[in-house]
């Protein structure tokens, strides 16, 4: 809209209070700047400057118009800055905190997209309890933590937030495939998947079917939310999974997402988070929005 020879001279106009001073800052004629003044206020139809006997003062219009002149200047040189700042992205290293369907899922997704256009950047994703994932990003092990219902901490800065329910996971030609929404007692007449004993997963699954009235025996146990998906995408065997577990599969549409009925299991909350005392790094700041990006594409599928 604005020419930026123009600004620059409204700018120093109003930084000197004179358009002989802005001229001699600039190494440009008064008159020039006086005439590039006037052309932008018939343009705006509105007086840019009051013209007083010792010197020139912004009206109301001319402080919107300087305010937004600087405004633009400093995003200007932000821009510039963090593209600088990538030409010389360091080498090293962002360590994640996770679990471990989602290091399988949506952070291997996103691991392996920012490593292709960042390959002097080493990802590690290490895999834990919601417990230790907090202790470790708060003490600088990990610059950032994913995972489901972490505990609380004065400690975390929270970059993306959202609640996520286990649906049922069943390979595409599955008859469960095809429905909108499933129940557990439908889902029972099927070979079950349950999450091993020692996985929070587990208790969550049981306690859906024990609400129920549901007396369902698994036909598989597992500690391994990969063999989970393997034995779903492989026979009839229905999983129980977050979307987010699944990222990666449902791209691919190896497997399909079914919600199950209305209050049967739980809100989960998956939280990325990092220590609110670290400062960001520009390869962690690169990978969390990577993170994020993924984490929005599994969401809108909702």
């Amino acid at each position: 809209m604005f020419h930026a020879r123009a600004m620059s001279y409204v700018d120093e106009v109003a930084r000197l209070g004179s358009i002989r001073a802005a001229g001699a800052r600039l190494h440009i004629a008064p008159s020039a700047v006086n005439r590039q003044i006037l052309m932008l206020e018939e343009q705006l139809g509105e007086p840019l400057f009051e013209r007083l006997p010792r010197g020139m003062r912004p009206t109301p219009a001319g402080e919107i118009l300087i305010a937004h002149i600087r405004r633009t200047r400093q995003q200007d040189h932000e821009i510039v800055a963090e593209m600088r700042a990538l030409q010389s992205l360091p080498r090293g290293e962002v360590v994640i905190a996770t679990m471990t369907g989602l290091a399988s899922g949506v952070v291997a997704s996103a691991a392996i997209g920012f490593q292709s256009r960042h390959p002097d950047v080493r990802i590690s994703i290490r895999t834990m309890s919601s417990a230790d994932m907090v202790a470790d990003v708060v003490a600088g092990e990990a610059e950032l933590g994913l995972g489901f219902n972490l505990p609380p901490s004065t400690q975390l800065d929270v970059r993306w937030q959202s609640g996520s329910r286990l649906g049922a996971v069943v390979a595409p030609d599955h008859p469960l495939s095809r429905a909108r929404r499933t129940t557990l007692e439908l889902c029972a007449e099927y070979p079950l998947i349950f999450a091993d004993k020692a996985m929070l997963m587990h208790g969550i699954t049981e306690q859906a079917f024990q609400r129920e009235g549901l007396d369902a025996e698994p036909a598989f146990r597992t500690s391994s939310i990969e063999a989970m998906k393997r034995l779903a995408i492989s026979g009839s065997a229905v999983a129980f999974l977050s979307r987010y577990d699944i990222a990666e599969e449902l791209r691919d549409r190896r497997l399909v997402f079914v919600p199950v009925s209305e209050g049967a299991f739980a809100d989960n909350v998956l939280s990325l988070v990092r220590s609110d005392r670290r400062g960001y790094g520009l390869a962690g700041r690169l990978f969390a929005d990577e993170i994020e990006a993924a984490l929005e594409a599994v969401r809108a599928l909702e």
